[in-house]
């Protein structure tokens, strides 16, 4: 194993069990310095992730070992010829870097000339001459500290604002035979996130990219909802979806929320959202409560809120919402109105639409 800190090119669809091993070991040592309290991917998975076959994207991926350790990692992505929205991308690379604290300001990083947003990357991105062009942030909320009235007044002031709009909730992935028409509109929210001062290209939504990532979610076990609001047109003005993984079991992570422009100034999003968690919080106590009457141990309720770039457009932010650890399901339990169907999930197919 070579031990000159250069960086070594990994084909990762033939690595071997030595570079996962130490690619793992890598992995948690990063997560132990920038999210002590987040349970972190399960090694299987992360394995599956990372190999999952990339239908719109170029992969590369660099290590720097010393001895037998991964020092530092680099992977990059850049659109794949033919893929939608490839002559718009084509001139982007983005890139995922790490360094190993005890291995920094040795100029490993000067081998990869990486895009790095993480306090530790600030200086070396300086001494680079990069120019800040755009900055995100991460909020964390614990579940217990919600301001449940305010959530219900978010509800009724979203009804009453729109009373013409019907709200669509779907407990698992938008239904395939509506992705045609859900796609367009999708991407068309997803490019009126702010970027501040980044270039970029346009973020390309089709249903094969929505099926992909829908692939992926199940992949890894995700368990995928939206909220969505459809004006009387058949215009959908307002879109929020979140995702809990049964590998971070006290974490659910809010992902994109976006109005169109000329619907804003109704409350559609605070509206979309606060139904969006009222009824996860709902859906855990039902939960809860059939295990409880199962005779086994109730689930923690809730689940956590961070903002943290989304891999579609690698920009915006989604949040997280936790449970403190002794607040469990039990606790302030009030009469669900979702029958054994919520609790059981929907299938795919399935949604409910609400005045």
């Amino acid at each position: 194993m070579a031990n000159d800190l250069i960086p070594r090119e990994v084909d990762l669809d033939s690595a071997g069990e030595d570079f996962w091993r130490r690619y793992h070991a890598h992995r948690r040592a990063r997560h132990a310095e920038t999210r002590p309290d987040d349970p972190y991917l399960p090694d299987d998975l992360e394995r599956q992730r990372v190999l999952h076959d990339r239908k719109f994207e170029v992969v590369h991926g660099f290590e720097v070992v010393q001895g037998d350790e991964m020092v530092a990692w680099f992977v990059s992505y850049t659109a794949r010829p033919g893929a939608p929205g490839y002559e718009e991308n084509r001139a982007f690379l983005w890139c995922r870097f790490s360094v190993l604290a005890l291995y920094r300001r040795r100029g490993i990083g000067r081998s990869f000339l990486p895009l790095i947003v993480e306090e530790s990357g600030h200086a070396f991105m300086k001494w680079l001459g990069a120019e800040k062009k755009m900055e995100g942030a991460e909020n964390r909320l614990h579940i217990a500290d919600v301001d449940w009235a305010m959530i219900q007044r978010w509800i009724d002031d979203g009804r009453q604002k729109s009373p013409e709009t019907k709200l669509e909730i779907y407990d698992d992935h938008i239904p395939d035979a509506m992705l045609d028409e859900y796609a367009p509109q999708l991407a068309s929210l997803l490019n009126t996130m702010p970027w501040d001062d980044l270039d970029h290209g346009p973020i390309v939504v089709t249903p094969e990219i929505l099926r992909d990532a829908y692939e992926r979610f199940d992949m890894m076990g995700l368990k995928h909802h939206t909220v969505l609001t459809r004006e009387p047109n058949g215009v959908i003005s307002g879109i929020t979806d979140m995702n809990w993984a049964p590998h971070r079991p006290a974490i659910l992570e809010q992902m994109f929320t976006g109005v169109r422009p000329d619907a804003r100034g109704r409350g559609i999003g605070k509206w979309i959202k606060g139904v969006d968690l009222d009824r996860e919080r709902r859906l855990q106590r039902a939960d809860a409560r059939d295990q409880q009457e199962d005779g086994l141990q109730a689930a923690p309720l809730g689940r956590r809120v961070s903002d943290q770039p989304r891999e579609a457009g690698r920009a915006g932010g989604s949040s997280r919402l936790s449970a403190a650890p002794a607040l469990h399901a039990a606790q302030e339990q009030r009469d669900s109105d979702d029958d054994q169907q919520h609790r059981q999930g929907r299938a795919a197919d399935d949604s409910e639409v609400l005045p």
